[in-house]
This record gives C-alpha cells, structure tokens and sequence, in this order.
C-alpha cells in the first residue's frame, strides 16, 4: 500500500532543545535506533533497506529535492530476513551507498520526529507528517509539519533539500 508523509529535514544546531520540547509536549519516544540504511541502484525513485533494533524495513519512495515541507510517496514493507534480502537486492541491483545513523524516534499523533546524528554529516532533526496512522490529506499534512516547524524553530536556513545518502555522496566524491 502506497503512503504519503508530508515531511522536513533540518540540520540540528541543538538536540537537546528538539528532545526537550517533543518531551514536554508529551510525545512517544518509541526509542534510540541505530539504523544502517543500504540504498540500491533504481531507475527511478530511491529503495533502501533499514536495519535497526526498532525499524527492519524495505522503503521505495519518491519525493523532490527541496527545501522545506515536501510530498514523500513510499511504500514499506516489513522485513524479517534483512541479510538475506540484501544480498539478493545487492547481486541484482547493486549498493549505491550505505548511511550509518543514530536516530531517536518520537511521534506525537501522526507526526513523526527524528533526531539524528550521521556520523561526517552531523546532528538533523526530521519531522513527517503521515497518513498511515491517520485519514488526513496533504495539505492537513502540509499544515501539521509547518506547525512544527515554527514550534521547534526550525528556520529556513536550516533547511536541508538532499537525502543523507546524497549528502553522504557529494562528501565521498
């Protein structure tokens, strides 16, 4: 099943402050994960395979490189065998990049907030704003994250357009 997350990503100059409004506003902190995304070669969109302690999933989306709150289309699916599967992805498709990360995992509602640390990137802190635990569209969506975005100070300079793995990419070449 198709999803949509309305969703932002930030460079994060203070964590703790991200950590400790989610907290007062009584969010659910589902745990620290520290997660291995492995991202394939695909015509189009990105596929990646998560391993964590929390999240083992298969995530194909496809979303713009842009600033601000922006449309993610993705499909997940739940894995059980991540070894097995990324060997078979590997041999047909090929590794395009592997992006280490430590993520604390939160959600208030439907919203989802990341604080992240990528080790030679930095500290980010995520929000997504999602319809799979909820029936709203995306301009409510839209709404949400923009919410958040001014509660959490999130500014437009901080603002971040490219993926981990494309940032991860420009570093390495």
């Amino acid at each position: 099943m198709a999803y949509l997350n309305v969703e932002i990503k930030a460079r994060c100059k203070d964590p703790r402050y991200i950590r400790d409004y989610l907290l007062a506003h009584h969010a659910s902190f589902k745990g620290l994960d520290e997660q291995t995304d492995t991202y394939f070669n695909v015509p189009r969109g990105r596929l990646k395979l998560r391993e964590g302690t929390i999240e083992n999933n298969l995530i194909f989306y496809e979303r713009t490189n842009q600033a601000g709150p922006k449309n993610s289309h993705f499909h997940l699916v739940k894995i059980e065998d991540a070894g097995g599967l990324k060997a078979v992805l590997e041999k047909s498709s090929g590794i395009k990049i592997v992006v280490k990360k430590k993520r604390e995992i939160y959600y208030i509602n439907n919203v989802k907030f990341h604080i992240d640390e990528v080790p030679g990137l930095g500290s980010f802190v995520e929000i997504e704003a999602g319809n799979i635990l909820a029936d709203l569209s995306g301009e409510q969506l839209k709404e949400q994250c923009s919410h958040y975005m001014k509660e959490l100070g999130i500014q437009e300079t901080d603002l971040i357009s490219n993926s981990y793995s494309d940032m991860l990419i420009s570093v390495l070449t």
